[in-house]
C-alpha cells in the first residue's frame, strides 16, 4: 500500500472525512478588522473580517516585504505573533529584542534592546508585545529575561513613570525572597481598563516560584491584585495541598496567555502543572488550581469559577493555549461559551457565566501508581463531546512500517514499557505518554470562525517515554556529580546532552561560558530552570568543577533535608522516536483539524506538513510536529505555517481543508501569523524562525499581499 492511501486509511478511520459545511452565521462587520492584540483580539480566536485575499486570488500572493532581525542564533526560536496599530507593526527577535515596523513596507521605525539582566535569561521564546492606548501616543508592554518593560510606542523608549524607570521586576510581590526565584513571561499580558492582567513562566523542577496571575496599573507598574494558584490559608482550595505547601511549592502558573470577555468584566486563565511536573509525593491532593481553567473578576481577581481537568498532574497536561471565547448555537439558542483545547487532544466547551459544559463530561476511575510515596486521584475529567482531534493510545497496530527494521526495533521497544489507557501512571519501568508533553494541542492555539461555528486547530501527534528514575542519595559528603545527577539530569540528562533547545546540552560547557557564568545561572536561574537558592556556594562550586570534567567534594556539612527534596526524578524528555529519528508509528504526525462546536463533531482532518527527505522518496503528507496557531479570515481562508520541517506557509480553504495555496519561507514559521490592512491593502505576516526539532534556525518576518 503507497504512503498517500496509508494516511487515508488511516484518517478515515478517525472518521475525519465530514466535509458537510455548516450553515453561515452573521458576523458584527464593524469588528475583527484590526490586529492590536496577541491572537488578534482579547477573544483569542484568531479571525479577521478582511477579505481582499479570498479563495478566489489567493493563489496570487507575492511576498510585499522582509524584515531581517539578524538576530538568529543557533537553536533560536521566534515565536511572535505580531500586532498591527494605526499603521506600525510591533514584534519581537529571537534575542528579545523589540522593534517598531512601518507595516506597509518594513522599514524599521525603532529597536529597543533590553540589558542582559533580571531572573531569566534571552533563549526563552516570546510570543508578543501588549499595546495600550494611554491618551499620549500609546504604550507597548513585554517582558524579556522577567523584567516587564513599559516603551513608548512611538519612540521605543522606557516610560520613566512606570516602576523604575520603565522596569517592573516580576520576581518581586510574591511573598517569597526575589534573589531565590527564577521567573518570565513568553505570552503577553492582557489589559482591561487600566490593568495588564499577566501570567508567568518558570521552573516546573524544584525549587520554583509560585504561579500568581497578577494586575499591574499600566500607568505606574504596581501590583493592584494577585490570584493565588496555589492557595494560602483560608483561600479555597487550600485544602487540596499540603499544609504549607504554599511556602515552598511552585508553578500552577497560567504560561500559555489569556482571553477577555470585555462586556462581562471576566478574564479566563488557563494554568499548568504544579512542580514538579512527573512525581508529586510532596504535593499529595487534587492540587487545585494547577490544570484549571479560571474565571476571574477582571477588575478584583476575585474567582467567578473554574474546572479542573486534571487532578494531581503527573503527565505535564498543562493548558497549553489561551481559551476562545466563542457563540455555540446549542437548542436553537445562541450561547456565549469558552472552548479550552488541551495537549492530550480534548476540547471542553463551557458557558462563559457560570461554567456549566456545554457537553458532557465523565469522571473516571484511572489507574493509581506504584510508585513509592505517589498517590494520584482516583478520577479525572475526559469530555464525551467533541472526540478527541488527537489519538489516545499507541497501540501496536500503529507500529511504524516506514522499514521493516525501523518496525521491528520499535515494536520491541514498545513491549518493554507500559503502554496503557489514558492516565496511566509514570512507572520506573517507563510509561508510554500519547499524545505527548507537547501536544495534542500546543501554545498555537486554535482558531473560531463566528460565520460557520468552526474551531480550527493543529495538532501533534507524538508518542513520548516517561521513566522516572532514582535520585542519588547523599551518603556522607556530597560531590559536584551527585549534585549535578540529583538536581540537574532530570533536565540536561545524565550524559549532559540535554534535549536541545528546550534544555541545552552542558557537554563542553567550561568552554563556551566561565566558570563565573555557570555559577551565577545556577544561583539566578535561566528562563525555565530555577534558581537553585537552597545549594550553597560550595555546592554550585562542585556542580561547576564536574561540568568540566571533575569531580570534587563539597566542603562543609551537606544542606539539612527540605520538602523540595524528592526521592524520583525523570531521565529526561525522551521522544518516543524509530532508530532513524521519525517517530514510532504510523502516519499521521501532524494534522490540521475543523471542529463543529455546535455539534460536537469533527467536520475536517487532514495530515499536516511532512519531511522534505521523505517526500522526495515519495512519502508524502505524512504530517509532521507543528507549532504556531492558525488564521481564520472572511475571505474563505485559513492561513498557517507551524510545520518544523518543511518551511512551508499554506492557505487552506475553511470549510473543507483544501489547500489553496503554499510558499517557502526562509525559515520555519513556528508562530502565529496576523493578517491586517494599510491604506486599503491586506497583508498576511509571520515570523520565520525555525529551530524546532533540529530544524535550521532564522530571524526573519515576512509579509504578503496580493500584487498592486
Amino acid at each position: 500500500m503507497n504512503i498517500t492511501l496509508k494516511v487515508a486509511v488511516c484518517l478515515l478511520s478517525l472518521g475525519t472525512v465530514s466535509l458537510a459545511q455548516p450553515a453561515k452565521r452573521s458576523v458584527p462587520k464593524a469588528g475583527y478588522r484590526d490586529w492590536k492584540v496577541y491572537g488578534g483580539g482579547p477573544e483569542s480566536i484568531r479571525y479577521s473580517m478582511l477579505d481582499q485575499i479570498n479563495r478566489t486570488n489567493v493563489h496570487k500572493l507575492a511576498v510585499a516585504w522582509t524584515y531581517d532581525t539578524d538576530d538568529a542564533f543557533k537553536d533560536s526560536e521566534m515565536q511572535c505573533n505580531p500586532i498591527i496599530v494605526n499603521g506600525v507593526l510591533y514584534a519581537t527577535s529571537p534575542k528579545l529584542r523589540v522593534f517598531a515596523l512601518d507595516a506597509a513596507t518594513g522599514k524599521l521605525i525603532w529597536s529597543f534592546t533590553p540589558p542582559n539582566e533580571g531572573g531569566g535569561i534571552g533563549k526563552l521564546r516570546n510570543r508578543g508585545v501588549t499595546w495600550w492606548d494611554d491618551g499620549e501616543g500609546g504604550r507597548i508592554y513585554f517582558v524579556a529575561r522577567g523584567l516587564l518593560y513599559a516603551l513608548s510606542a512611538r519612540t521605543g523608549k522606557p516610560m520613566p513613570s512606570f516602576g523604575t524607570e520603565g522596569v517592573v521586576d516580576l520576581r518581586e510581590g510574591l511573598g517569597r525572597d526575589p534573589a531565590t526565584l527564577s521567573l518570565s513571561t513568553n505570552t503577553p499580558g492582557i489589559v482591561y481598563k487600566d490593568l495588564l492582567i499577566l501570567g508567568s513562566i518558570m521552573s516546573e523542577e524544584l525549587p520554583s516560584a509560585p504561579g500568581d496571575i497578577r494586575a499591574y496599573d499600566l500607568r505606574t507598574g504596581k501590583i493592584r491584585w494577585s490570584f493565588h494558584t496555589i492557595p494560602h490559608p483560608g483561600e479555597y482550595g487550600y485544602e487540596t495541598w499540603p499544609k504549607d505547601g504554599w511556602r515552598y511549592l511552585g508553578a500552577a502558573n497560567c504560561w500559555a496567555g489569556m482571553s477577555l470577555d470585555e462586556k462581562r468584566g471576566i478574564v479566563f486563565a488557563p494554568t499548568g502543572s504544579a512542580a514538579f511536573d512527573f512525581y508529586g509525593a510532596n504535593r499529595v491532593g487534587d492540587n487545585l488550581f494547577a490544570n484549571t481553567l479560571l474565571a476571574l473578576k477582571a477588575d478584583t481577581g476575585e474567582r467567578i469559577w473554574h474546572f479542573q481537568a486534571v487532578k494531581h498532574d503527573v503527565w505535564d497536561r498543562d493548558f497549553p493555549a489561551p481559551p476562545n471565547l466563542v457563540t455555540v448555537r446549542r437548542n436553537g439558542r445562541m450561547i456565549d461559551a469558552v472552548a479550552q483545547i488541551t495537549k492530550s487532544g480534548h476540547v471542553f466547551v463551557f458557558d462563559r457565566e457560570n461554567g456549566r459544559p456545554l457537553f458532557p463530561i465523565e469522571y473516571r476511575k484511572v489507574p493509581q501508581s506504584d510508585v513509592e510515596g505517589e498517590v494520584l486521584a482516583a478520577t479525572q475529567a475526559l469530555p464525551l463531546k467533541p472526540p478527541p482531534f488527537a489519538r489516545q493510545r499507541f497501540t501496536e497496530d500503529m507500529v511504524t512500517r516506514r522499514t521493516p527494521e525501523a518496525h521491528k526495533a520499535v515494536l520491541e521497544r514498545l513491549r518493554q514499557v507500559r503502554n496503557g489507557e489514558y492516565f496511566e501512571p509514570p512507572s520506573l519501568q517507563g510509561t508510554v505518554v500519547f499524545p505527548g508533553f507537547d501536544g495534542g494541542g500546543e501554545w498555537g492555539g486554535a482558531g473560531f470562525d463566528p460565520e460557520t461555528g468552526l474551531l480550527y486547530v493543529n495538532s501533534n501527534e507524538m508518542a513520548w517515554i516517561l521513566r522516572l528514575v532514582e535520585r542519588p542519595k547523599s551518603e556522607g559528603r556530597q560531590t559536584g556529580r551527585s549534585l549535578y545527577l540529583s538536581q540537574c539530569a532530570g533536565c540536561h540528562r545524565e550524559d549532559l546532552k540535554g534535549t536541545p533547545p528546550e534544555f541545552p546540552s552542558l557537554v563542553d560547557i567550561t568552554r563556551r561560558r566561565t566558570e563565573a557564568e555557570i555559577e551565577g545561572i545556577t544561583r539566578k536561574g535561566a528562563g525555565r530552570m530555577p534558581a537553585f537558592s537552597n545549594l550553597t556556594d560550595n555546592a554550585v562550586e562542585a556542580i561547576t568543577a564536574f561540568l568540566d570534567g571533575r569531580d570534587v567534594e563539597v566542603n562543609g556539612t551537606p544542606a539539612a533535608p527540605s520538602p523540595m527534596d524528592l526521592k524520583y526524578n525523570m531521565d529526561g524528555y525522551n521522544k518516543f522516536l524509530d532508530p532513524d529519528g521519525y517517530p514510532a508509528f504510523e502516519p499521521p504526525w501532524g494534522t490540521l483539524n475543523a471542529i463543529d462546536l455546535g455539534s460536537g463533531e469533527i467536520a475536517w482532518k487532514i495530515p499536516f506538513g511532512e519531511f522534505p527527505e521523505l517526500a522526495a522518496k515519495g512519502m508524502k503528507n505524512t504530517g509532521t510536529e507543528n507549532y504556531g496557531g492558525p488564521v481564520i479570515t472572511a475571505g474563505g481562508l485559513l492561513f498557517i505555517g507551524a510545520t518544523n520541517h518543511d518551511r512551508k506557509f499554506r492557505a487552506f480553504d475553511k470549510l473543507n481543508g483544501k489547500l489553496l495555496w503554499e510558499t517557502t519561507l526562509p525559515a520555519s514559521g513556528n508562530a502565529t501569523p496576523a493578517t491586517y490592512e494599510v491604506n486599503g491593502r491586506q497583508f498576511v505576516v509571520i515570523g520565520a524562525g525555525g529551530g524546532k526539532s533540529g530544524a535550521p534556525s532564522g530571524g526573519s518576518f515576512v509579509a504578503f499581499a496580493l500584487p498592486e
